[in-house]
Parts: structure tokens; sequence; C-alpha cells
């Protein structure tokens, strides 16, 4: 929790803006139909007790936005799997087969989800007889040293009252971007990132894959408050991690309910297909860090597999919340009195005149006005530094959503101001200028290199060859062999291990 540096004038008229919406709102019509919401320090990530246990169902976190370089059109960015080492092999970072990956909207602010896009994915190897991800340099999502690769379709589901009036197809078999295992392995990841971006009609598009983990933090916080003496803060935690991304770029005509109303709220779920065959959710996420921080232990379990509309049940963990108490017993810094309406109001409601629909139900939902146009020169804290096409007006990938958070947390609304954070203020890498804007993930092979290896596709690259399937290429000891040249004393022995154990499975008939 450091001093952070700030846009004065535009910063402080709008949350004086803010404070007036929450002085006419309040929380007495919310009464016992209002809700649950963010309020601390990190995203989503090992949230809850069951879920921690099931990462390909695990949301980290979800983003909307207006598309910087397509105003006419929303970015919607969820993220799965958290903490993945990028050298986490052999077995690299799928989805998962029996889960349907949703992006929700609520296009009138009833807390029901009016359109539902649903990612479900499937799995290919070409070769089961070898440990391998890929057995080659993979220069395209096609080519045939990918030995395992993932497809995915998109299905748009249209409700009324919860009830399903249409289901289309708008995407099918769609390839994914692999994960990155090395510069070896894949030499221009980047084109193949590029290659996994697929068109849809309408002038929609998609991906799917691997991407850098956008969320920037010291995460360090759940030891006692970054060590009780603020020793741990500064670091950025996901550094070097990387997600399995799902990005969706749509026209927001698309998303809104008209022109005269184009907030709508946004979240993702995750359902998992039981043993009876039936998909049950198991994992739920809009704003950043409500589960995680917000909720206590014997609630984050039911909160997964809840419903905005049911979110009543969690309204005393908004308007009582743990958090500020905590900062004051460690730190000294008085917590702003309860209950707690402020929180209510700005992340169940949306601020009024700004991401507020009409006829609001206070729940949880990432809530996006559509109509506001990207800044040109984004502030990281959003609202707060005066920038309003930024969270708590939806989410860019920029928006340092930490800072915001405890600073709206500890009471910088209701008159505490503050200029608490972590130090953080930005992601360790750059974002893309165009969808799916998320960065590259970090390669398996990153580190320095062995004693007397160059950095080209030395001999790690041909070692795949020898393990593609019989009839796949010419002679596999002499590409062996060949491979040796130039590769020094290390590289002749390592290529004679390699011939003898290919030839032993060779006259295994592998």
């Amino acid at each position: 929790m450091t001093p952070i540096s700030r846009n004065g004038a535009g910063r402080r008229s709008i949350a004086t803006a803010v404070c007036g919406a929450l002085a006419a709102g309040g929380l007495a019509a919310a009464g016992a139909t209002a809700l649950e919401p963010e309020a601390a320090s990190a995203s989503s990530h090992r949230e809850a007790p069951l879920i921690s246990g099931t990462p390909q169902y695990d949301n980290t976190d979800v983003y909307a936005f207006v598309s910087p370089d397509k105003p006419d059109t929303t970015t919607i960015v969820a993220n799965w799997v958290p903490f993945e080492e990028p050298a986490g092999g052999p077995n690299f970072f799928t989805f998962a087969e029996d889960a349907q990956y949703d992006l929700r909207v609520d296009r009138d602010g009833d807390a029901q989800e009016d359109l539902v896009f649903r990612y479900t994915f499937r799995t290919h190897t070409k070769n089961k007889k070898t440990f391998l991800y890929n057995t080659g340099p993979v220069e395209s999502l096609d080519d045939p040293d990918l030995n395992v690769t993932q497809t995915y379709d998109i299905e748009l589901i249209k409700l009324r009252h919860l009830k399903a009036v249409s289901k289309t197809k708008v995407a099918d078999d769609v390839p994914v971007a692999p994960s990155n295992v090395g510069k070896a392995s894949m030499p221009d990841y980047a084109a193949l990132h590029e290659q996994a971006v697929h068109q849809l009609a309408g002038g929609a598009r998609t991906f799917a894959g691997q991407a850098d983990d956008p969320f920037f933090l010291d995460l360090r916080v759940f030891d006692l408050l970054y060590g009780g003496n603020l020793s741990e803060v500064g670091n950025d935690t996901l550094k070097g991690y990387n997600v399995n991304s799902i990005a969706l770029q749509v026209p927001s005509s698309l998303i809104a309910e008209s022109h005269e109303q184009p907030v709508v709220g946004i979240w993702s779920t995750t359902q998992r297909k039981n043993a009876r065959g039936y998909f049950t959710q198991v994992s739920r996420l809009g704003n950043p860090l409500v589960n995680e921080v917000v909720n206590p232990l014997k609630d984050k379990d039911r909160f997964n597999a809840s419903t905005p509309r049911d979110d009543a049940r969690f309204l005393k963990n908004v308007t009582n919340p743990e958090l500020p108490r905590l900062i004051e017993a460690v730190y000294k810094i008085p917590a702003p009195a309860e209950p707690r309406n402020d929180l209510v109001d700005v992340f169940l409601k949306g601020v009024k005149d700004l991401n507020q629909p009409p006829r609001v139900t206070p729940s949880e939902q990432l809530r996006l006005n559509t109509s506001i146009k990207p800044a040109a020169e984004p502030e990281r804290l959003g609202v707060l530094d005066g920038d309003t096409a930024g969270f708590p007006n939806g989410r860019r990938l920029t928006d340092d959503v930490i800072d915001a958070a405890l600073q709206v947390v500890e009471g910088e609304l209701v008159g505490s101001k503050n200029d608490l954070g972590d130090a953080v203020d930005e992601n360790d890498k750059k974002f893309e200028t165009s969808f799916p804007y998320v960065a590259l993930p970090t390669e398996g092979s990153r580190g320095p290199l062995a004693k007397g290896v160059d950095g080209g596709n030395d001999v790690r690259s041909q070692l795949g060859d020898a393990l593609r399937p019989a009839g796949a290429q010419g002679s596999d000891d002499t590409r062996l062999i060949a491979a040796s040249a130039g590769a020094g004393a290390g590289g002749i022995v390592l290529i004679g291990a390699a011939l003898m154990w290919w030839r032993r499975m060779r006259n295994r008939a592998y």
C-alpha cells in the first residue's frame, strides 16, 4: 500500500460526481435484492477450495471494453487456468473437453442473462505413441509437427426470462493457439497467435489460446497484508505466468439493448459435466477480486455455483467487508463506517449517469457503457482519474484494478481520501494494439542457454524428427546423424543416445 501518482482535478471531479450518485441512490431500495462485489486485491486465481483443485475450469479474470481500434465493437476477454508455468510440459495447457465456457450478457440490468456465447473444445492427437506435445518445429496451426491440437465451436444462445428462445452455431472447428513450448519448437509464435484469430459473420472475431496473464499485482497480500510491514510490496506476482484466454469481439449493437440503453452487464461461467452427463456450474467471475477477498471461506464454493439474480445471500459480505478491518488492525488505517452502501452502489449497480442501467437489479456483474468511446490516453485508475472509459466502467487490460479497488474499499468515495496501492502499476508485457489485444505468452525455453550452444534452432529441433510416425520422413538415422554436425562433442553424445533409443523403439514396432 504505497502512495501513487494522481491526476488531481479530473479525478476529484468524477469522484465528487460518484459520491453524489451514491448519496442519491442509497441501499434502502436494494434491501434483500442487493448483493455482492469487489473489494480488494487479487483477481480470482485459486479463489475457492473446490475450484482451486481443477484449474482447467477456474476463471481467473474477465475484461470488457469498447475496442480501441474499432469503437463500434465491444471486446470481451475471459481467462482460465491460473499460474501456467510456461515450461510445464510435456502435458501443456488445454481447455477441458467436458466443460462449457460461457460469456454471459445482461442487456437490461435485471440480473438475468439475455445472451450466452458458449465455447466448447475438442482435443486431437496425431501420434499417441510419443510423449511430445510437438514432434518438430511448428510453423502453422495445421503443421503435422504439432502433435496435440484443440478446436472449438461457439454457440449463441438467446434467452427471455431465462428460457432459451434460439440457439445458433456461429463458429465450428476453429483452431486454438497452442501453448508456447519454446523457441526451438515454435520459432515464430506470433504467427501462430495471429492464425488463431478467426473472423465470424457480421464483423465479429474470436480467439482462443494461450496468452500472457494480463493481470498485474503483488499477490503476496495473503502474507498478512504484504508481510505486515510492506516488506513484500511492489513485485508483480504473475510476471512470467500464462493463462488460457478466450476473446470475442462483437458489434456493440449486438449486445446492447438499444441506442438509448447501451449499458450491458457481463460475466463468465464454467459448467462441468458430471457423472450423470449433466452440466453443473463450477466457476463464475464478473468483477475482479470478489470471491477471492470479499467472500469468506463458507461462501466461496457456493458463490461459484450461484447466479447474479441470487446475489442477495451475499449482501453482508459487501456491506460489512472484512478487508478494511484487517487493514485497520495491521496498519492502523481507520476502516470506513459500515454498512458500506458506497460499495453496493458502485460495484453492484454501476455508477449513476455512467454505467448504471435503468431499473437495475443490484448484482455482481462487470458493467460497461458501450456508448463511451475509448480514451486516447487511458488512465490506469480509470474513473478515479477522470477516465470514464475505464474501470469500473468495464475493465480494460491496462486498468490498475488493485489500486482503484483498494482506494474505494478504504473509503475514497465517502470522504476518506487515500493514495493506497500495491506499487505494481502496469503489466510486465505490452499489450497488443489489435484484437485480441492480450500479450503473447511467455515461452517455455526462456533462460540461459547451455554451455557451448548457440541461440539458433540446434539439435533440439531435429530430435523431434525421430518421433514422427513411420513413413512420415526419409532416413531418420541419416537425419539424426546429420544433426550432430556442428553440435560439438556434447551434441554428438546426445545424438548417439537418441539414435540408440530410436532404434530400440523401431525394433519394437513402435
